[in-house]
């Protein structure tokens, strides 16, 4: 039987009698990181990095039972050894590595290789067998350098602000928002955050890490501080009528989705930024490559046509059904 089976609940470790990122609730569970599509509630024991305790603890309840470990350190259950490792996807984020008579399974969770400064440098981990997400497994998703995107969004906001304009950037609450904040803390501009993002924000920092400053908008903001100020919401704040009161404004989107021509026009943004938390084309292959893996199996996304190129290629892959989101980063609230 194989160390990792791909159950109605979840990828499952019988030697262990735990599950990874489970979609139904569980006695046990390995959580890669805080994102509402891995890290659900409803599961009696967690189990992640120091960094996703927090966030989970804001997310899941302060209640839940949840243990944490650094990167890298062993934890061992029923001779099952057990070790998270940096995915480089969001702050706390984890690849799952275990190990039992000498076979040895690696699960990515959501990663990307490309290091931006506050998720930890991606880890690669040799094992026999690589379970990898493929949220962007076509060869049209390549990104530029992200300092070229910070430079593009750095500019549009300095342009906004110029001409009197409120710059609204829509990211994820979780991750993408506190990665924004880099290039922007330094276009000297005000920032403002939706109560989501500033959540998160105070938790992280409340946890020790170091962001730049943003002021939680209230019922109390007045108009006039957000005049050609910097807004930092989630998406689900698109299109609602929070955004009366940041007028006039212009919107634009942080997401690897923006790679596609029409993506921003169907957002009805007025720039879309090609800022992904997730692998590349490149850096998916590159990820595979590295693990020096004898099987690959993909999950969400582009999983055929990744699993069908390397088939191709030689290399033995198969693609699993999960009930991870499809959306970049999870469909977040």
């Amino acid at each position: 039987m194989a160390l990792i089976t791909f159950s109605s609940s979840g990828l499952y470790c019988a030697q262990g009698n735990f599950y990874i990122d489970p979609w139904k609730p569980v006695d046990s569970a390995i959580i890669t990181h805080a994102h509402s599509d891995h890290a659900r509630p409803g599961n009696k024991k967690y189990l992640c990095t120091h960094d996703t305790k927090p966030l989970l603890k804001l997310r899941l309840g302060e209640d839940i039972n949840v243990e944490s470990y650094n990167f890298n350190e062993p934890v061992f259950i029923n001779g099952v050894k057990i070790s998270l490792h940096p995915a480089g996807h969001i702050i706390g984020s984890a690849q799952v590595r275990i190990e039992y008579k000498g076979e040895i399974w690696v699960f990515t969770g959501d990663f990307k290789t490309e290091n931006d400064g506050i998720s930890g440098k991606f880890e690669p981990v040799r094992c026999h067998n690589f379970i990898t997400e493929s949220t962007f497994a076509l060869p049209i998703y390549k990104w530029e350098k992200q300092e070229i995107i910070y430079n593009n969004l750095f500019q549009w906001v300095l342009k906004n602000n110029s001409e009197g304009f409120c710059s609204i950037i829509f990211a994820y609450s979780l991750g993408k928002a506190q990665r924004v904040l880099i290039p922007l803390s330094k276009t000297g501009i005000k920032i403002f955050g939706h109560g989501a993002v500033c959540n998160v924000n105070e938790t992280l920092i409340n946890s020790g890490h170091n962001l730049p400053a943003i002021t939680r908008i209230s019922s109390e903001t007045k108009k006039e501080d957000l005049k050609s100020s910097i807004v930092i919401a989630p998406t689900s704040a698109e299109n609602t009528s929070w955004l009366k009161k940041f007028q006039p404004y212009k919107k634009a989107v942080c997401s690897g989705w923006m790679q596609v021509r029409g993506n921003v026009r169907r957002r009805n943004a007025d720039a879309g930024f090609v800022l992904s938390d997730h692998a590349d084309w490149p850096g998916l292959l590159e990820a595979i490559n590295a693990t020096g893996a004898q099987k690959v199996f993909t999950t969400h996304g582009f999983k055929s046509v990744l699993t069908k190129y390397l088939n191709e290629k030689g290399l033995f892959s198969a693609e699993v059904k999960t009930s991870f989101s499809d959306d970049e980063e999870g469909k977040e609230e």
